[in-house]
């Protein structure tokens, strides 16, 4: 094999090594040299340059740069010195063999070092990404538990206020009928103290008011205190009661289609039972897992952050939830995409358009 030897160029300073090494027209990659602190390698076939350097460098922070038609080495030298030459002098072949080899060793060796260190900085992005969403879920459960509490406590303000309010309505009731009562009662008493005031016992008058005059026109005071007295007292207040029927549906019964209601009302009982015989598996869910809205939410989430996989369990959990949702099938297709399974993304894409026709003709059928 032909080698590099007359035709490689080199200068020194006491901290450094410069190589410049002829291409001869060939294409050179990074994959083609080979160099650690006392072993350097060039192949390009037919082409070869080896060379056992004079002393140790530091092939950690050397570099090798291709360009115009050359490779040019700068090897940083790990002891400051000149060197006598650039290769190793009247050296034995088995020093020179075990140089190779134990430049491949450490070769090996740092591979592996630097696998294992990738390895272990792999592992600790995945627990740092793995904790900061559990940060992000924990946050965002807070944040809906104070939602949760906040609209809790607003509820019941204004349902102490509603109990104030009807509690003070049912005093001024009270008050007004006590008051109505009295003024009742007062009219009643004046109504007795006339009738004494004209009662005064005279048997003449008596007598005389008892012979009243024929004709029209005639009256007595008697037939005047009998009508007054003949009047009825006032109505107590009372409360009615009003009954109206039990409707799942927002039309009046009167507008209705029992048969069609009816079915419906059967098809809805029938997949909630077969719904909650498929969903024995989510009973070790919390209540806010179980609302599909809130998966939804979370699968969204996990696509955003580019976890697909965690979305797809997420989107499926809401899917088992309620099998109705357009928009579950519509995220699902997407990462399904995103993952490559395009088959599955067909068939959630052709769920889709099921279910929107199925809906077109439910709301056809109820506007006719």
């Amino acid at each position: 094999m032909p080698v590099w030897l007359g035709e490689s160029r080199w200068r020194q300073s006491p901290a450094a090594l410069y190589l410049s090494l002829p291409l001869r027209g060939l294409r050179a990659t990074p994959d083609n040299i080979f160099c650690t602190e006392r072993y350097l390698k060039v192949s390009i076939p037919p082409y070869l340059f080896e060379a056992i350097l004079y002393a140790p460098i530091d092939d950690t922070n050397s570099t090798a740069k291709i360009g115009n038609g050359v490779i040019f080495f700068t090897l940083y030298k790990k002891e400051v010195a000149m060197w006598d030459s650039l290769t190793l002098v009247n050296a034995s072949k088995e020093e020179l063999q075990y140089i190779r080899e134990n430049a491949v060793l450490q070769a090996h060796e740092k591979a592996k070092e630097e696998a294992e260190a990738k390895k272990v900085t792999k592992q600790e992005h995945r627990k740092y990404a793995l904790e900061a969403t559990m940060k992000l879920e924990e946050a965002e459960r807070k944040r809906i538990e104070a939602l949760k509490e906040k609209e809790r406590q607003k509820v019941t303000e204004e349902l102490e206020l509603w109990r104030k309010q009807q509690k003070d309505a049912e005093k001024q009731r009270v008050q007004k009928e006590e008051e109505l009562h009295q003024e009742v009662e007062q009219l009643k008493e004046k109504k007795k103290e006339k009738n004494n005031e004209t009662r005064i016992p005279n048997e003449g008058t008596s007598k005389s008011r008892l012979k009243h005059p024929k004709g029209h026109g005639s009256c007595s005071i008697f037939s005047d205190n009998l009508k007054e007295e003949q009047l009825p007292a006032p109505r107590s207040a009372a409360t009615i009661e009003v009954n109206f029927t039990a409707r799942v549906f927002p039309t009046a019964l009167r507008e209705s289609r029992v048969a069609e209601e009816e079915e419906w009302l059967c098809k809805q009982a029938e997949a909630r039972r077969t719904l909650s015989a498929d969903l024995s598996e989510l009973e070790d869910l919390k209540e806010e897992e179980k609302n599909p809205d809130w998966l939804k939410d979370k699968g969204n989430k996990m696509f955003a952050t580019g976890n697909y996989l965690a979305a797809v369990n997420a989107y499926n959990l809401a899917v088992q939830l309620n099998n109705q949702l357009p928009l579950l099938y519509l995220n699902r297709a997407a990462c399904h995409l995103k993952l490559r399974n395009l088959h599955k993304a067909i068939e959630d894409s052709s769920k889709v358009s099921r279910i929107m026709k199925q809906l077109s003709r439910l709301i056809l059928k109820i506007k006719l």
